[in-house]
């Protein structure tokens, strides 16, 4: 869409009404004149509501481009350059790689648009973002809290330290092993921020985190507007005075945030994304908190926590005071080879079979889809009821929950559910655990989904493995330190 200018604002080019009018790119104007706020006008509240906080293209919209502009007029919203000169105000790219033009029909010239946010829709040097200038929208009555259990001491501990930084708008970094409870260290922060009148986001890299997280949200805070934003989500068009938000959906907010909270900080792709980084940062507001949860830390951020450069609380100790189950190393032979024959390498169909027989229920972690495919007929024929789930999985959901009803004796996957998942009482393999796949991280996480229930705080962990690597060596070590750790604190029930 092109824009004529005149008095001092702009026009879109199906208003225009000059003849003929001098039409420009958004982005060809130097500069884009803010309109006074005029309090008298009777603004939208479905507009404000749907576009309070956020960055959108116009084709977002449900509402008419009058509509629009008499907001604009009136100073409620603004047009906002999408693409100039080689940099992405929506998702902060500024790699001339990443970039292409195209004939637009709009501008009816070459245009330049964002390759690396293109899943979001288009943002080209012609499409305006547009942005919600007026008043929030008003919070409900006091936010009802609704959760009855206890929390351990150094869940408590972190709580209190949450709650100090959304009422300071300070950042954390809450360093929590896998299972210690960090969902429940957060309610008292999250509480507090509704209390304020404040607005609060939980992201997270992965939809299946989200969508384990969203029930149990909404549940604690159920008078609270929650809204949950995943890809093909259908509350991303409700207001949330709670946002639930895979990180890619943050692209389309702008300083939205009073207390910005990350989970999984170290999950892919957000750790390996400077875009993501960027979207989180821009989605907060410039006085806000930032909560960082992670059970694996990088090597950098454990450098800053060390030295005292980072602001920060660790919990060694899951709630039930039950130490995490420590990975056992079994060697299984050219493993790839035997799959290649049809076989199922023997260690690991023979402790497959001692878990049939026993009723309970694993997840087998495989490196890659090809080679989980390629084994999952051969485990069927042991059971056939056993499946296996990867990211494309267009039953991903469904299975998951089959095996949280006990419905699914084995579900082999790949590291799509190395975290975010939780399924009591069950053993863990990893095949190929010296695959380079499996990180420290991935390894330290995947371990991390047994032994999480208090009624079952033990289980198996196996790496069944061609040869021992580092990563392998670093995560057995990770998860012993952090229980002696926990031993060390008196955080460990008596062994």
């Amino acid at each position: 869409m092109r824009f004529a200018f005149a008095d001092n604002g702009l026009i879109p080019e199906p208003l225009t009404e000059q003849d003929p009018p001098v039409l420009q790119k958004i982005s060809e104007f130097p500069f884009l004149p803010a309109q006074p706020l005029n309090p008298s006008f009777r603004f939208s509240p479905e507009l404000q509501s749907f576009l309070s906080g956020r960055s959108l293209l116009q084709d977002e919209l449900p509402f008419s481009l009058e509509t629009l502009q008499e907001h604009y007029l009136n100073g409620y919203v603004s047009y906002e350059k999408g693409v100039e000169k080689c940099n992405c105000p929506r998702c902060g790219n500024t790699s001339p790689h990443l970039f292409a033009s195209f004939s637009c029909s709009r501008c009816h010239t070459q245009c330049s648009y964002c390759r690396n946010c293109i899943m979001m829709g288009r943002v080209s040097e012609c499409t305006p973002l547009i942005i919600w200038k007026g008043p929030a929208p008003a919070s409900e009555a006091t936010p009802t809290f609704k959760w009855s259990g206890t929390l351990s001491e150094a869940q408590k501990t972190a709580s209190e330290k949450m709650v100090l930084a959304v009422k300071e708008e300070k950042d954390l970094l809450v360093w929590a092993v896998c299972g210690a409870g960090k969902t429940e260290v957060l309610f008292e922060g999250i509480h507090e921020a509704l209390k304020e009148n404040k607005r609060v986001c939980i992201a997270a890299p992965r939809t299946d985190v989200i969508l384990e997280l969203s029930p149990r949200i909404k549940k604690v805070f159920p008078d609270t507007g929650v809204t949950t934003l995943y890809g093909g989500s259908e509350e991303r068009n409700t207001y949330g005075q709670l946002v639930l938000s895979t990180t890619h959906q943050l692209y389309r907010f702008h300083d939205a945030f009073d207390v910005m909270i990350i989970d999984e900080v170290d999950a892919f792709p957000y750790s390996y994304d400077s875009s993501l980084q960027w979207a989180v940062e821009k989605a907060r507001k410039p006085q806000s908190s930032m909560i960082y949860l992670t059970a694996t830390p990088d090597k950098k951020t454990q450098k800053q926590c060390s030295k005292g450069k980072r602001s920060f609380i660790q919990i060694p100790a899951r709630f039930h005071r039950h130490p995490i189950p420590l990975p056992k190393f079994v060697w299984c032979g050219l493993w790839k080879k035997s799959l290649k024959k049809n076989r199922i390498p023997h260690p690991l169909k023979k402790w497959t079979l001692s878990k049939l027989q026993q009723s309970k229920q694993v997840l087998i972690f495989f490196p890659t889809v090809e080679l989980m495919e390629k084994a999952l007929p051969l485990f069927q024929e042991m059971n056939p009821l056993i499946e296996s789930v990867h990211a494309e999985d267009p039953d991903r959901k469904a299975k998951v929950m089959k095996m949280r009803n006990k419905e699914i004796p084995i579900l082999l996957t790949t590291t799509i559910l190395e975290r975010g998942v939780t399924i009591s009482n069950i053993d863990v393999a990893v095949l190929g655990a010296e695959e380079k796949i499996f990180t420290e991280s991935a390894l330290v996480q995947i371990a991390g989904r047994v032994g999480r229930s208090a009624d079952h705080p033990k289980g198996d962990i196996i790496y069944f493995h061609y040869g021992r690597t580092g990563e392998m060596i670093k995560a057995i070590l990770h998860i012993d330190q952090m229980n002696k750790e926990a031993g060390k604190r008196g955080l460990l029930h008596d062994q």
